[in-house]
């Protein structure tokens, strides 16, 4: 699929409203909520909560068209939690929004229609939920990319050299992995694609980069990153034979001749900084360091 990325929406101005989007599962820490509200209000935002702390449909933060529902049109559309379900509001008509979507982890599926879509402003970061928990310096990232400002590169630990310039595409490995296939996949040739996870063991890392390759998903990228992939370690009581997590990514990505970074500040981790999708970047495995270049 190849669609035009259209511009990236306006930056944000002191009063603009952020409005809560619960897409995924339902809230399980309503304090948590609270300290990223006051946090986005402290930057001088509008915040605008359509939904009840409290609103549940089984394990989902209310039922579909509600979920759907809470995704009118904001400067700001921020995502409050991952867990499961935005992907059944792409079957429900679920449309991109004019501003920019902030969130990651289940909020890939999103994020990743956006792109498909052509709509610029899909952004790969902190969830309002763990906003607050993010180093200052995230924070301060987060806040950057939202007001137009400029944003320092990241640094990573390079697995194999080379230069790669491309679209920057950010997800979680899981939910991406579901998307393959269907149309709310963006583009994959000429990308540079970071990938993160968590909880997933390594065999099942394995099995979903497999699936990838089979698909010929990795085999069109420019260059490709991994971010943080937290508790995807063997168990500690499991002394059977196997693969540590670092091994089935080198082996799943060593003969793809692209440069590689792996240990970049994304992700479920102690820090998820946050990215824009779909603009210019520049993947440098010599020095470690993936750089936003200008549109």
């Amino acid at each position: 699929m190849s669609v035009a990325l259209g511009p990236w929406p306006a930056p944000l101005q002191p009063g603009d409203r952020v409005r809560l989007v619960a897409a995924s599962s339902a809230l399980a820490d309503d304090q948590r909520l609270q300290a990223g509200i006051e946090l986005l209000r402290s930057w001088g935002l509008e915040v605008d909560q359509p939904f009840a702390a409290d609103r549940r449909w089984g394990y989902l933060a209310g039922r579909d068209e509600e979920r759907l529902a809470d995704c009118d049109a904001a400067p700001l559309l921020a995502c409050v939690r991952g867990g499961w379900g935005a992907a059944r509001l792409l079957e429900r008509g679920w449309s991109p929004p004019p501003g920019m979507l902030l969130g990651f982890s289940d909020v890939t599926s999103l994020l990743w229609a956006m792109q498909a879509a052509g709509h610029g402003g899909a952004i790969h970061g902190p969830l309002v939920t763990t906003l607050a928990n993010e180093p200052d310096w995230s924070r301060e990232r987060l806040r950057r990319l939202l007001f137009g400002e400029p944003l320092p590169p990241l640094s990573g630990t390079p697995w194999r050299p080379g230069v790669a310039e491309g679209p920057l595409l950010v997800a979680n490995l899981t939910v991406a992995t579901h998307l393959l296939g269907t149309a709310w996949c963006p583009r994959l040739k000429g990308a540079v694609l970071l990938l993160e996870d968590v909880g997933e063991a390594p065999y099942r890392i394995d099995r979903m980069l497999t699936h990838w390759r089979l698909a010929g998903g990795l085999q069109q990228l420019a260059g490709l990153a991994f971010g943080s992939f937290e508790g995807c370690s063997p168990a500690a009581d499991d002394d059977r034979p196997g693969f540590t997590l670092e091994e089935v990514l080198r082996d799943r990505v060593a003969d793809l001749g692209i440069p590689v970074l792996a240990d970049l500040p994304v992700g479920h981790g102690a820090v998820n900084a946050a990215l824009p999708l779909g603009v210019p970047c520049r993947l440098d495995g010599h020095r470690g360091l993936l750089e936003l270049l200008p549109a």
